[in-house]
């Protein structure tokens, strides 16, 4: 293994034992101890220490063992620092036993083999690496038993299958150091039969991805109950199995049996799968327990009559749409993580999810007519939109990044319009979910002419009320919108969708930072108990059905991970992830390198012009340098990150250059040597769509355009003596506090159409500052901590009671 390897090593990855020694030499001393190395790394924008993690570091003498130094090398691993960085600021503090301390021993253990769940057929990797002052010498054991022929760092089973499952370890040799590693659990899953058409259950990105859902059973007493479920994901999953709601104690595996079963065993059924990250649902299913000498004959019958009907849907689809980066417009920061954070809660739901970031307005008719091919009949369709928007005479209009400045309702997506071709369709269910402003557009006169169906199957939840602004809570690091803060805790419950939004509408009500200032509102015809997790029935139609599948996955194919093999005998290891349907992200890894080369660097150049990629944001140590929050916790380690945006725009297949960089100990110079190698990887994910086309079809076109619509009047931006106000809280401002002094910022980024109306929506509502500092939940106040945002803490209450009374409403 490289030095370089070694020195990419995250510290919060050290041994405990090296962790200690180096706390106790940082505590004992006094000018070159954990105070001055903590100034030290303040100094590093990367890793910054504020003077509020500096005092919560010297509160830690006051616990019983408690160390500073520990406590200050925690706040720095969580921010991503480096063995190399550690070392490097070490030798800057001048303390040389502190350096002894991480001289590397005989033998380490660099990277560990993670536990894993995995389908029967696909291959097994688990990986190992180890560095020593000598050649490292592996053997991987199946719990006692030696795996023939497995002598290198990574163990591959290939296909696995299910007599793999168990528990794996690895033993490493280095002359006369031994060691093992951690055991790992492999967990293999017989999902053969359960594919759906177009569908694959390979965990790429390492996240969750649910495989098996338990069946509905009925039973008699005294018989045996088993159910049922399964994921696949890195590192392995954990179960909990809850009826009616309730966790039943125990319960943690994948299958669940009770044996002689009783009446009171009757009741709903479903699991909680979980990892550190994320947590998931599997539906819900119906156990019903019959007294066999109660039940039978003519009784039998009426019995299952009796039960309640179970409504289903033929398929689930959800197109999401974030919209922040305007070109003409105030940008936001919340619809990144709320759409990133609604797909995780919908694929849960089993819903095919489509999720887009910042669209022109022909990307985001285009998508809206790919979303409508995927639609038919009995299909729940559900379409969340976060981003700048307005209402005129009851239709709701969603602003593209692109518009102009002021914009017409003809620059501008029609939701009812899409309602209307979805109709078309015969959908089971109809759901918008609009976080944005519903301000009227005073300058168009004209009423829209937009007829719908009567239909009872249609639900309206819109984050704020009519005439009124939807809010994000804004600060240093990425939060949630207020409508999706308190809509993610509710979204999994198996309610019907309007009860469901109408605890969201109660969470919200109880929230003081926007009492007064926003309400959802919902508007339903929905006469049936339509949920959001009812159970797919796939209709009589297979082709039909099969074609849909096809062309989601269409959208969705990551491109294999692949090794590169240099000239120079090095080989590189080029990995992909989607962090959204048209971001993707690129790292690469160096896997093998030649002795006698002393650094080795592998990057990624070259990229199409289309695209929008930031070179100074390319080839990062860490997943935050190059903008990759959300996903930075499930991508691998010791890699360089590059993050690509706005595939959308990409009209040729997508090609650029693999630069393998390195130098020699036995030169003279330092200067390195290049080889580079071309990579094709066709179009991928929502780019196979070519959504950077003019408008291909006239649906959606001409019904948002209708003759007596509001189209053809411009509305006016406001005055120059508002515009001061339209950048204020920009991110700019959000840069310039500290991760320790977050403020709540309301008025600054309502998401309406402040550019597009004859006045402002800033004018409507009085600037609302929060002087009090906040502890917020954003990303990056630990970055690669964890991929969703953390919510706030139990005593939110009382902080934002200490907020409004510190509230000053400041005129315009």
């Amino acid at each position: 293994m490289s030095d370089s390897l070694e020195r990419s090593t995250k510290i919060n990855l050290l041994k405990e034992s090296i962790v200690k020694k180096l706390c106790e030499v940082l505590d004992k001393s006094n000018s070159k101890g954990w105070r001055k190395l903590g100034e030290i790394v303040s100094s590093d924008r990367r890793f910054k220490v504020s003077s509020d993690d500096m005092e919560m570091c010297s509160l830690r003498v006051l616990e019983v063992e408690g160390s500073p130094s520990l406590m200050l090398l925690r706040l720095m691993g969580e921010r991503g620092c480096t063995m190399g960085h550690l070392t490097d600021y070490l030798q800057t503090l001048g303390n040389s036993d502190a350096l002894q301390c991480l001289k590397p021993p005989a033998l380490q253990i660099l990277i560990q083999p993670q536990s894993v769940a995995l389908i029967c057929g696909h291959n097994l990797r688990l990986s190992c690496h180890a560095v020593g002052k000598s050649p490292v010498q592996y053997q991987w054991f199946k719990s006692r038993e030696e795996v023939p022929n497995s002598f290198s760092p990574e163990l591959l089973i290939s296909p696995v299958q299910l007599k793999d499952a168990g528990f794996y370890i690895c033993r490493v040799n280095c002359g006369d150091a031994c060691e093992f590693s951690q055991w790992a659990q492999v967990d293999v899953l017989n999902v053969t039969m359960s594919y759906a058409p177009g569908q694959s259950y390979q965990s790429i990105d390492g996240r969750l991805k649910l495989a098996i859902h338990p069946q509905s059973q009925r039973l008699h007493v005294g018989e045996t109950l088993q159910l049922e479920c399964g994921a696949v994901g890195r590192p392995i999953p954990r179960y909990q199995w809850h009826r009616n709601g309730v966790p039943i104690p125990n319960a943690t595996k994948r299958k669940l049996m009770i044996p002689q079963v009783m009446q009171d065993h009757h009741g709903r059924y479903r699991c909680e799968i979980s990892s550190s990250t994320e947590r998931m649902w599997t539906n819900e299913v119906d156990v019903v327990i019959d007294d066999i000498y109660a039940i039978g004959g003519d009784s039998c019958e009426l019995f299952l009559n009796s039960l309640p009907e179970q409504l289903y849907a033929t398929d689930k689809v959800a197109l999401l749409i974030g919209n922040l980066s305007y070109q003409n417009h105030p940008q936001l920061k919340a619809p990144m993580v709320d759409v990133y954070d609604l797909t995780n809660l919908l694929r849960q739901l089993n819903f095919k999810v489509v999720s887009l970031l910042d669209l022109t307005e022909s990307e985001m008719r285009n998508a809206v007519d790919e979303f409508l091919l995927l639609l038919h009949k009995g299909v729940y369709g559900l379409l969340y939109y976060a981003g700048h928007g307005y209402e005129n005479y009851g239709n709701s209009f969603m602003v593209p990044v692109d518009a102009p400045n002021p914009y017409h309702s003809a620059n501008c997506l029609c939701v009812q319009s899409i309602l209307k071709l979805m109709q078309e369709k015969e959908t089971g269910l109809n759901v918008f979910l609009l976080d944005m402003c519903r301000k009227r557009n005073f300058h168009y006169e004209s009423t829209p002419n937009i007829v719908l169906r009567v239909t009872a199957n249609i639900v309206f939840g819109y984050a704020t009320c009519q005439d009124a602004e939807a809010f994000e809570l804004s600060s240093t690091g990425f939060t949630n919108g207020v409508f999706v803060k308190f809509l993610k805790k509710r979204l999994l419950d198996d309610e019907k969708i309007t009860v469901v939004l109408d605890r969201v509408a109660e969470d919200m009500g109880q929230f003081d930072a926007t009492k007064g200032k926003q309400a959802l509102e919902i508007r339903s015809s929905l006469s049936e108990r339509r949920a959001l997790t009812d159970p797919i029935l796939p209709s009589d139609s297979a082709d039909l059905v099969h074609a849909h599948s096809r062309q989601w996955a269409k959208a969705h194919e990551l491109p294999e991970s692949m090794s590169l093999n240099f000239d120079c005998g090095a080989q590189i290891k080029l990995g992909f992830a989607a962090e959204f349907s048209n971001v993707l992200v690129i790292y690469t890894h160096i896997v093998k390198k030649p002795e006698d080369m002393s650094f080795c660097q592998a990057h990624v150049t070259d990229f199409s012009l289309d695209l929008d990629v930031d070179p100074k944001e390319m080839n990062r140590e860490t997943p935050e340098e190059t903008g990759i929050y959300l996903l930075s916790s499930s991508l691998p380690q010791h890699c360089l990150y590059t993050r690509l945006s706005s595939l959308q725009k990409l009209r040729e297949e997508l090609v650029f250059t693999v630069c393998l960089q390195g130098t020699f100990a036995a030169m003279d110079d330092d200067h390195p040597i290049f080889w580079t190698k071309s990579v094709n990887i066709g179009k991928p994910l929502i780019a196979r769509l070519d959504l950077h086309r003019a408008v291909r079809r006239n649906s959606c076109l001409q019904t948002c355009m209708m003759p007596h619509s509001p189209s053809q009047s411009p509305c006016h931006s406001p005055g120059p003596e508002h515009q001061h106000h339209l950048h204020h809280g920009s991110h700019q401002d959000y840069n310039r506090l500290s991760p320790q002094h977050r403020y709540l910022h309301i008025s600054e980024h309502a998401q309406g159409a402040a550019g597009g109306c004859s006045f402002s929506c800033y004018d409507q509502l009085s600037q609302c500052n929060f002087d009090r500092a906040y502890e917020s939940d954003g990303l990056l106040s630990s970055p690669g901590k964890l991929s969703i945002p953390i919510e706030a803490t139990e005593d939110i209450n009382e902080l934002q009671a200490v907020f409004i009374s510190s509230l000053h409403l400041q005129p315009q």
